[in-house]
């Protein structure tokens, strides 16, 4: 009876049992190189490294203009708007990787809360 106590302590002490882990960490870095812009779907693209492997990534010229602050007409002001703001795009950017498992993001508008951010 004393050992039937004694493996119940026991048992109980462990459960539930612990949960392996099925979350992978990446590791995803961006390259400083400068962003391009491209007129033919109106983004500026900047890449990122996911698991040592280049994964495109890009940013609508609506999302700089409601969101970072960007007015004007031509790549120039777009990319100054990107560059001003890098950090906060490639946090979001960052977030999409690992929910999409590192495949390519296209940043919108609705990818980021409403209103501006102030630079």
């Amino acid at each position: 009876m004393e050992r039937l106590k004694r493996h119940g302590a026991r048992a109980a002490q462990s459960w539930p049992p612990p949960r392996p882990s099925h979350e992978t960490i990446m590791d995803i870095r961006f390259l400083p190189d400068a962003p391009d812009y491209r007129g033919s779907n109106l983004t500026i693209e900047f890449a990122a490294l996911v698991d040592g492997r280049r994964v495109p990534c890009a940013i609508s010229v609506e999302a700089l203009e409601d969101h970072f602050g960007a007015r004007t007409f031509d790549s120039t002001g777009w990319i100054d708007a990107f560059d001003a703001n890098r950090m906060r795009i490639e946090e979001v950017a960052r977030e999409h990787l690992r929910v999409t498992n590192g495949m390519p993001v296209l940043l919108k508008s609705g990818h980021f809360p409403p209103g501006r951010v102030i630079a």
